[in-house]
């Protein structure tokens, strides 16, 4: 299969809110000693390969291993079960190259399993099942089984984030320019389910002024919308002057993004309220399909200026109209 229809059949596969994991293991774990199976979106994976040879950095994070030089380009490796505290026993002989939030890097794991088809809605929301800062949900691998293998849907970002901290951009009033203009009574409904996206979104809104609504995942933003739906209804007053814009990950567990688009944009209550996707799954196929599910704006994490521009673009035109 060419890269071309890999992407386009994924996106397709997103908007019906399926995605693929490709399943891999990192050792045994400390408290256990089981190997645990653990999971990437395939989307963000560009490919996977034998462990080439490592460059060591001079004075890096203790869990940057180095750099390898994969087709010409020179990617950062990053000891994945080193930061979850696993213990390959095998040593980590496979890569995993993966492209997200425009940056390639790479993972060393111990093995990679397969690629198993999913429904988001087998996927439950860390939070409620108190895993830490780094995975984003359980996957029940085999529906709703009682014997259901489990996989924990790692959150990569903020992997990336604690191995290779950029420079933090500062965010102001100055990056994000002037106070974003809501109507009075309203705000933002943002849905992503990465605690690192959470908070860069926080401070980008913080800096502009804007009163918003966090969920984690599409299910929680859309029962907050049927919430406020119905005290809109009460008040006889419309959805869009309690919710101004939502802005929303693509992908997350219960429900995605892609979904929670669709729904909103086919419910007539939640007329002329805009929703802007912001994903770390950049590319034209996808930004293609985001217009297809009727989104207002497409952002690629994480570019604060670039958020605050699209939200004031979306707005200007609801005024407009």
């Amino acid at each position: 299969m060419s890269h071309d229809k890999d992407i386009e059949e994924r996106t397709r596969l997103a908007g019906t809110n399926k995605f693929e994991l490709l399943l891999f293991r990192l050792g045994e774990s400390p408290s256990t000693g089981e190997r645990e199976l653990f999971g990437i979106n395939v989307f963000k994976v560009r490919e996977v390969l034998v462990m080439p040879k490592i460059t060591a950095l001079v004075n890096a994070h203790e869990h940057l291993m180095g750099v390898a030089n994969i087709r010409g380009q020179i990617i950062p490796v990053i000891n994945l079960p080193a930061v979850v505290g696993c213990n390959p026993k095998k040593g980590n002989s496979i890569l995993m190259v993966t492209e997200f939030a425009r940056t390639v890097q790479a993972f060393a794991v111990e093995d990679v399993r397969e690629i198993v088809r999913l429904e988001w809605d087998q996927v439950l929301p860390a939070e409620s099942s108190h895993a830490g800062a780094l995975v984003t949900g359980i996957a029940r691998l085999d529906g709703a089984r009682p014997d259901t293998r489990l996989a924990q849907v790692l959150d990569v970002e903020e992997v990336l984030r604690d191995v290779m901290p950029v420079t933090q951009q500062e965010i102001n009033r100055e990056v994000v320019g002037p106070a974003l203009l809501l109507p009075p009574d309203a705000s933002i409904l943002v849905a992503d389910d990465s605690h690192v996206a959470r908070a860069v979104i926080e401070l980008g809104l913080k800096a502009m002024g804007a009163p918003y609504v966090m969920t984690h995942t599409g299910l929680q933003a859309w029962n907050y919308l049927q919430e406020v739906a119905e005290k809109a209804k009460a008040e006889g007053m419309r959805v869009k002057d309690k919710i101004a814009v939502v802005l929303t990950d693509l992908e997350m567990p219960e429900m995605d993004g892609f979904t929670l688009t669709r729904l909103i944009k086919q419910d007539a209550r939640f007329k002329g309220i805009p929703v802007v996707i912001h994903s770390s799954l950049t590319g034209t196929t996808n930004e293609n399909h985001v217009k297809g599910v009727g989104a207002d704006g497409y952002v690629g994490k994480f570019s604060p200026r670039e958020l605050a521009n699209t939200l004031r673009q979306v707005l200007a035109r609801l005024v407009s109209h």
